[in-house]
């Protein structure tokens, strides 16, 4: 593949990366630059700057007077410089010329503030802000609960994410977990909270609450992925739905057994909506319209109230098309007689007209469509 956009994996890269271990913080963000390579950074700099001082000092020795034996060795500059960049100033060795008195005025003391800053900035940054950080998301994590969890940012994961917050979902109720810190930037971006770790390990799982979870969405890239990701959640989350996201035909039935609730085939509804285009050309728009929230109409699966109670599945109370009831394990046609009286616990499938359906009616595209062709 071209880019990280276009990879749908959450698999261990070859070679593997390694990842924090039980006492990793579970939630983090994803950050440009190791906390090493930011703290050797500001390092150098800071020497840097000093190396400077102790050339220009050593360059106007002849300014400066060591009042213990007359003569300044490159020792003495050396030491002069620490003095001076630290602002302890013992006396034992001061400038003199008129020179030397310019330099440490123009030259060094802007010096000395850079540097005071630098040290400054890396106490806040590693003592301070990382404390901070770290305190905030152990938080986070306590309060973690009927969130949604999504294992892998690829293509399939990043688009879930993003009709899930299109649906109304709150950003902060979702948990991305991917390798990828590049992706996971992504999501950062919106909202969400991230953390790069493999998601097949126990502990990652557990580090976002895996069992208070509302849903687990799980899309590896890889089928054997994700069905050994589906098995680790089942085990740690018994009651938690899971959907995920598989490409063979025959690996469905085993993400199934893994403990998956719903099992996803992007490939086989491919050619449902290309079989479906070939046999009416509004079919395939329809379905896709059903399937987004930004569409005229949407498919709702919800548990009938108590007001819905004996009622018939066409007077349903959200004034929505109710296509199927799921009682007790069965799914029952609207057509059938058992659906003709709902019963508690009874779990619809509807259609409800969205924003667009409910202002300009259901089908408005097509006529829109029509005015600009013929214009």
């Amino acid at each position: 593949m071209s880019s990280d956009k276009q990879v749908d994996r959450i698999a261990p890269t070859n070679p593997p990366r390694s990842y924090r271990g039980p006492r990793f913080q579970p939630l983090r963000r994803a950050v440009k630059l190791p906390v090493w390579g930011d703290l050797g950074i500001r390092l150098g700099l800071a020497l840097f700057l000093i190396f400077i001082v102790i050339m220009v000092h050593w360059w106007d020795r002849e300014g400066l007077v060591d009042n213990l034996d007359g003569e300044v060795s490159f020792l003495d500059v050396i030491y002069f410089t620490m003095i001076s960049i630290t602002t302890t100033g013992f006396g034992d060795i001061a400038p003199i010329s008129d020179r030397a008195r310019l330099v440490e005025a123009v030259i060094v003391t802007p010096i000395r503030f850079a540097v005071f800053f630098i040290f400054v900035g890396t106490a806040y940054n590693f003592i301070i802000k990382r404390s901070w950080e770290k305190w905030r998301m152990a938080r986070i994590q306590e309060q973690l609960s009927d969130h949604i969890v999504v294992l892998g940012y690829g293509i399939s994961g990043s688009e879930a994410v993003s009709e899930l917050i299109e649906r109304g979902t709150d950003p902060s109720c979702i948990v991305v977990i991917d390798p990828s810190e590049d992706r996971l930037s992504e999501a950062e971006a919106l909202g969400c909270n991230v953390m790069a770790a493999d998601a097949t390990r126990d502990q990652t799982l557990k580090a976002v609450r895996i069992a208070e979870a509302q849903n687990v969405l799980v899309s590896a890239g890889r089928d054997d992925t994700t069905i050994l990701i589906t098995l680790t959640v089942r085990a740690l989350a018994p009651n938690v739905p899971i959907s995920a996201v598989v490409r063979a035909d025959d690996n469905e039935s085993l993400a199934r057994q893994a403990g998956a609730d719903n099992v996803i085939n992007p490939v086989r509804f491919t050619g449902l909506l290309l079989a479906g285009s070939a046999k009416g050309e509004h079919i395939a728009e329809y379905l896709a319209d059903l399937a987004s929230v930004t569409g005229r109409v949407q498919l709702v699966e919800r548990e009938i109230t108590e007001e819905e109670c004996g009622n018939a599945i066409g007077e349903l109370r959200t004034g929505g098309r109710g296509l199927r009831v799921y009682r007790e394990g069965r799914a029952l046609g609207f057509w059938e007689d058992e659906c003709q009286r709902l019963q508690p616990g009874d779990v619809v499938v509807e259609i409800v007209p969205t924003t667009n359906g409910e202002t300009k009616g259901d089908g408005h595209a097509r006529e829109d469509r029509k005015r600009r062709l013929e214009d």
